[in-house]
């Protein structure tokens, strides 16, 4: 089960519904032995009585016939039955009285017994004081209503009492795991980069390792992101530095080869190798980038910026890293729109989608569309007239280091940097082929509360 609280609530309360069910059947089985005992008990007790009345009667002559009484109002309210008869000797001669709507009692052997008489079963007792016959019955019908009745009037209240059980057993169980609870709210709460020790919480004894596991843990994580960005620090720095000596040395053999014949293809090796130090610089600065996104560092702390700022960093980065100012047509219908995320963040996106479309149409200008979607969101969409993607294409193509020609000149990484922005700051990256040729990138952000 995944939640807890109904797992303990069904173990406990299942428990309890066994034990308490065994001891309700065996109360039950108990008391119906008990009922059936006092009932025949009054049979005979109710037969006692007849006799001892019928005794105390005067004797008086009685003619051949029968002599009966009616009593309905006892046979109509509880199913007793009672017939007296006189005896001389072991031969019955004749029935003195006889209840409203009684069988034929006249044919019992003393004691008790269970007869059937008119299609319904009857729990009889027959009493023999000298010359008296006292007969008396009941319905067994009559028996298993009342038994029912007394089960049902003890049963309701056992059932009430479950219920409420189970339902303070609920409450029960959710008071003792509030702890657990009060703990996965601040874990909850805590920023995807916050590493830092649990606080300290009350806890019970039984939660205080766990609690201290967690923040051994966070320990842990936090010493290994240390080491990482230590690491991605070190590599950059270690990187560069002979990036730019080779980049240096190849423009010192420029100068000094100046004005001199050369090998053939010397040139060329020369050009390739400028392109190669300069593509290897770009894609160390993605990868940095990306580290940084990852770790949530590396950017400045402001939640919003201006549109606006934003992207006139990124239009004048690209022109210049191009060589093709101009190239760039704005369609902002959003003057001062805020954008809930780091500049920084926002123009980095912005650079590496028009990084992409300038690279993909070098001889056609890019649009840059800047509006308001859905009234809290703010949509950058990059337009070019490139080669474009397929549709395929365009959900490979946020994958790092995919690239649709290995011959390329891009590191595969710039649309997985938007994508990961887009992500950190809760906006999203699509991408769909343009119709007429071309690719439609659109970064969606949410609008900042303020706008200016």
């Amino acid at each position: 089960m995944s939640s807890l609280r109904l797992r303990l609530l069904v173990i406990i309360g299942g428990s309890l519904l066994l034990l308490w069910s065994l001891v309700a059947a065996w109360m039950l089985a108990d008391l119906r032995s008990e009922l059936r005992t006092a009932l025949d008990d009054r049979l005979a007790a109710s037969a006692r009585m007849v006799a001892g009345l019928v005794a105390q009667l005067p004797p008086s002559p009685v003619p051949g016939g029968t002599a009966s009484s009616s009593l309905p109002d006892v046979v109509g309210r509880d199913g007793l039955a009672c017939e007296v008869s006189l005896l001389r000797g072991e031969v019955r001669v004749q029935t003195l009285a006889r209840t409203a709507s009684s069988p034929a009692l006249d044919d019992l052997p003393a004691g008790y017994g269970t007869r059937m008489f008119g299609g319904k079963a009857w729990r009889t007792y027959v009493l023999h004081d000298g010359p008296i016959r006292v007969a008396t019955a009941d319905r067994i019908d009559m028996r298993e209503t009342l038994l029912r009745d007394v089960a049902l009037t003890a049963g309701v209240p056992f059932a009430v009492a479950l219920a409420g059980s189970l339902v303070m057993l609920w409450f029960g169980i959710g008071g003792g795991l509030a702890p657990l609870e009060r703990m996965r709210k601040v874990l909850e709460r805590r920023r995807p980069d916050d590493d830092a020790p649990l606080a300290p919480m009350p806890v019970p004894r039984e939660l205080a390792p766990l609690v201290g596991t967690i923040s051994h843990l966070l320990e842990r994580v936090r010493a290994t992101i240390t080491r990482e960005r230590r690491f991605t620090d070190d590599a950059a720095h270690e990187l560069r530095t002979p990036l730019t000596a080779i980049k240096t040395h190849l423009q010192v053999l420029r100068l000094a080869n100046a004005g001199q014949p050369q090998p053939a293809g010397a040139q060329e090796a020369l050009g390739h190798a400028d392109q190669g130090v300069l593509r290897m610089q770009a894609t160390l600065e993605q990868l940095l980038v990306l580290a940084r996104l990852e770790s949530h560092e590396g950017f400045e702390a402001e939640t919003s910026c201006r549109a606006g700022d934003a992207v006139r960093e990124a239009i004048h980065d690209a022109e210049a890293a191009h060589g093709r100012p101009g190239q760039v047509l704005v369609e902002d219908s959003l003057e001062g729109a805020v954008v809930a995320a780091p500049c920084g963040l926002l123009a980095s996106a912005l650079r590496n989608l028009l990084d992409n479309a300038l690279k993909s149409a070098p001889a056609a200008p890019v649009t840059l569309r800047v509006e308001r979607r859905d009234g809290d969101r703010v949509s950058f969409t990059v337009l070019d007239r490139g080669p474009g993607l397929t549709e395929a294409e365009c959900a490979q193509a946020v994958q790092r280091f995919w690239r649709r020609s290995k011959a390329g000149s891009g590191s595969g990484l710039g649309l997985s940097i938007v994508s990961s922005i887009a992500e950190r700051c809760g906006g999203e990256l699509s991408l769909s082929p343009r119709d007429g040729g071309g690719l439609i990138a659109q970064l969606t952000l949410p609008a900042a509360a303020v706008t200016a």
